[in-house]
Formats: structure tokens, C-alpha cells, sequence
């Protein structure tokens, strides 16, 4: 995200937080008390006592902070998500012959099951109120996480055609437990139509683990694609996902 994305009042805000929270943090007697016994255990002077704990304060703020951007990173990275979950939506009040879901996300109710995934969820929340904005995906993340096993040119094409995302339906899809209105719940028990559940086996946005927990919920078949990452439709191996689904629709239409 760019920094325009975040207003002046939202930055503001975070900055303000973000420094009673650090003062308030360092003013706990844990964090200073231990070189305070030790340097008089060891009969250090005051100058080591200070070089001691400022050594150790500094690697303590260096370190937290690439925690946090590794937060903030992967939560954009990993930003596109809810194609799947409204598929399974439409599919469940519409008569349809059969259900493919490439990669979906996960609907209500079933867990993250990779810490990228859980990262990403909890990592939103330091853009500020996300929900209320659109969420621009990051090209360069983009390349590196969902289309890393696309040419350049194809990549370029593909994030040509990307559009902010809804804030509102990261954080629903994402922080699903947080949502007492359950809106990407897909209802009790296998869909009505058959179903085939695709996911890449290189996946870590939507990870195979999470995905075939997201077939069995909704009483499909599932089938993952070797070697395959998460753009299953546009990534080289698109023809062995075309030729499965193919093969599959074509089981559904044959006599019992």
C-alpha cells in the first residue's frame, strides 16, 4: 500500500498509539530490571550497565520491527481472496449442474491451517481500518507470492488487470470469527450440485491443507495439482488444470 492509502487522521492515530504503547512497554520493570540486578551482581560499572541495555533495546526494537513488516507484507501479499466463497454462495440458492472452485478461499467456519495464513489476518489489522478502504494489491508481492511461477510478461499482463480490493470483504473472509453476521458462511452440508475443489500444491495463499478443509465442507471432490502454485488458471500447467476439470464434468454428465 502506498503511502496516500493511509489517511493523515489514520496515521496519525497509529503513530500516537504506537508511541504510549513503546513507552508504556519499556517503562515495564522487566525490561530493565534484569541488567539492573546482573550489573550489580557482577559489580559492572554504570557505563557497561547502560551500553548493555542499550545494546539489547536496540535489537530488540530492530528485531520487532521486521516481525511487523513481515506482518504488513504478507497481509498484502496475500489480499486477494472471496471469488471461491461467493461461487459456493451462488451455488448454494441457484440450480446449477456441477461446482469448480480453483483455489478458493476459505468460507466461514473452517480455520487457517499455515502461518502465512494466519499472519495475513492478524497482520490487516496494522493498515488501520482496512474494512472501511479498498486494498491495493502490491505488484511486487503479487509477482513473488501468487504468480511466481509466471513469465514476466504474464505477470505484467495479469497485474494490469488488478483492482483494489474491498476492504470490507478481506475482513470478513479473513477475520471471518470476528463476524457475527457469519456472510461467507456456505450453509450446513455438502452443496446440492457436485463439486470439484482444485488447489495448487505450491499454494500459500490459499495453502492445499485449508483448501481441502473447504472441500470437505462442501461434500466435494478434491484434487490437488502438483508442483502447481495459486494461479491455477493462467500459471504454466493450466492445460493439465482445463484438461481435470474437463474430465471431471464430463463424469457428471455421464449416465449412473
Amino acid at each position: 500500500m502506498s503511502p496516500p492509502d493511509l489517511q493523515q487522521p489514520v496515521l496519525i492515530s497509529l503513530l500516537g498509539g504506537g508511541f504510549v504503547a513503546a513507552f508504556l512497554h519499556a517503562a515495564m520493570p522487566t525490561h530493565w530490571l534484569p541488567f539492573v540486578l546482573v550489573g550489580r551482581a557482577q559489580r559492572w560499572s554504570l557505563m557497561r550497565v547502560m551500553t548493555v541495555a542499550v545494546t539489547a533495546g536496540l535489537a530488540h526494537i530492530a528485531s520487532t520491527a521486521l516481525v511487523g513488516s513481515l506482518i504488513v507484507a504478507a497481509g498484502l501479499a496475500l489480499s486477494l481472496t472471496g471469488s471461491g466463497v461467493v461461487a459456493a454462495l451462488a451455488a448454494r440458492k441457484a440450480r446449477v449442474r456441477a461446482v469448480v472452485l480453483l483455489a478458493p478461499s476459505a468460507p466461514w467456519g473452517v480455520a487457517s491451517s499455515s502461518m502465512e495464513e494466519a499472519v495475513t489476518a492478524f497482520g490487516l489489522h496494522m493498515l488501520g481500518p482496512f474494512w472501511a478502504q479498498g486494498v491495493a494489491p502490491d505488484a511486487s508481492l503479487m509477482r513473488h507470492y501468487s504468480l511466481d511461477r509466471m513469465s514476466k510478461p504474464a505477470q505484467d499482463a495479469a497485474v494490469a488487470r488488478l483492482r483494489p480490493e474491498s476492504g470490507r470483504a478481506l475482513w470478513e473472509a479473513l477475520n471471518w470469527w470476528l463476524d457475527p453476521f457469519m456472510t461467507t458462511s456456505v450453509g450446513v452440508g455438502p452443496l446440492d450440485a457436485p463439486c470439484l475443489v482444485m488447489a495448487g500444491q505450491r499454494d500459500v495463499v490459499h495453502p492445499p491443507s485449508t483448501v481441502r478443509q473447504t472441500a470437505t465442507r462442501l461434500g466435494a471432490t478434491y484434487r490437488e495439482m502438483p508442483g502447481m502454485s495459486h494461479w491455477l488458471p493462467g500459471e504454466p500447467g493450466w492445460e493439465d488444470v482445463a484438461a481435470a476439470t474437463l474430465e471431471w464434468l464430463a463424469e457428471q454428465q455421464a449416465p449412473a
